[in-house]
């Protein structure tokens, strides 16, 4: 443990009251800004003239309400979702492993999400008829086949099913089905750019129906998680001591990575691959606050989704009007922030 980190398990009052307030505040600033700006009060009036029994002139006129509420509030909302479960997944992930390292895509799900998008847009038929739109289906189907090949050809290693065998096979499982979609790429170039901008990732919404779509499997996802964190905490001392507290390491493991992958799956599907997410929201609060799971699960969700929104933000902002792919955007950053993890944490796993 680094010098200096808190120690305690407790997640004291302030730290929610801080992330609450660091999340409200992204909410109302994604709303603020974009191409028609709009003061802070007028968007906190339109919130609060939202609730029941409230009846607020925010001086907006029809057209700024529809941008408000048709435009930038699903996306802002959405933001908020996906970085919320990216975070949880990814302390999850860290505290399953025991490794600061891990992220959501892990054992595969990034790369299963890849080829199945990348199948759905190379060999999918015209979908301009479809009531569904069948590459978030294909990308969805894809993460959770990647997880649950890794999952067996981990758990069918002679060494025993430990997290460096889940580890390295979800990194085979992901070379292997990267390679696939390499290979799919090439044969069908003309796809290319429909591909990487898929892979790039975008909050890019067409109303409340991507939030509709993936919001039951965050609800699970992060449900679960953050009913598990206590139990993160109890495989951090490793599998035979939690054997010995009365814990089944491999049933509370795979849980916890189903479910984790889910609500990932199901993010992805929408969005495509945002990475990094899940490696700098959970520990940079690791750093500030506790190195407990009990602490770091529930603010990791609160400061994931603001974490994406100010991410959006540049994306949209920056080479207005154009728009910066928000997974280039996290990668600017996290690229830097796991190369200081690399150097100054100690990975751990058993």
């Amino acid at each position: 443990m680094n010098a200096g980190r808190p120690t305690g398990t407790r997640l004291h009052w302030w730290w929610v009251v801080g992330a609450a307030v660091v999340l409200v505040a992204a909410i109302i600033a994604g709303v603020m800004i974009g191409a028609v700006r709009l003061s802070p009060s007028q968007v906190v009036g339109s919130m609060l003239d939202r609730l029941p029994f409230v009846d607020l002139d925010t001086g907006l006129t029809v057209r700024q309400e529809a941008i408000v509420w048709q435009i930038r509030m699903p996306r802002v909302i959405l933001a908020v979702v996906v970085g919320s479960m990216l975070s949880a997944a990814g302390a999850a992930y860290q505290g399953v492993f025991r490794n600061p390292l891990a992220d959501p895509y892990l054992l595969g799900a990034g790369a299963g999400a890849g080829l199945g998008a990348t199948l759905a847009i190379a060999y999918g038929p015209n979908t301009g008829d479809w009531l569904v739109d069948p590459i978030p289906l294909a990308a969805f189907a894809g993460a959770l086949i990647g997880v649950s090949f890794a999952y067996l050809l981990g758990y069918t290693v002679r060494s025993g099913r430990t997290s460096v065998t889940l580890i390295l096979a979800g990194v085979a499982v992901a070379a292997f089905l990267t390679a696939l979609q390499t290979f799919i790429q090439q044969r069908e170039s003309e796809t290319l750019r429909e591909v990487y901008g898929w892979i790039l990732g975008s909050l890019n919404t067409a109303g409340w129906a991507e939030v509709r779509l993936v919001a039951p499997y965050v609800v699970v996802g992060l449900g679960v998680v953050f009913a598990g964190r206590r139990l993160l905490d109890v495989l951090s001392v490793g599998d035979t001591d939690a054997s010995t507290l009365g814990v089944r390491p491999g049933r509370i493991r795979l849980v916890i990575v189903i479910f984790a992958t889910l609500g990932t799956a199901a993010v992805v599907a929408v969005t495509g691959l945002i990475g990094f997410v899940g490696i700098i929201v959970p520990h940079t609060v690791r750093l500030l606050t506790s190195a407990s799971y009990r602490v770091i699960v529930p603010l990791s969700i609160l400061l994931g989704g603001a974490f994406l929104v100010l991410a959006d933000i540049i994306a949209r902002t920056a080479v207005a009007p154009a728009e910066i792919p928000i997974g280039v955007v996290t990668a600017i950053f996290g690229a830097p922030f796991f190369a200081m993890i690399l150097r100054t944490s100690k990975a751990v796993v058993s």
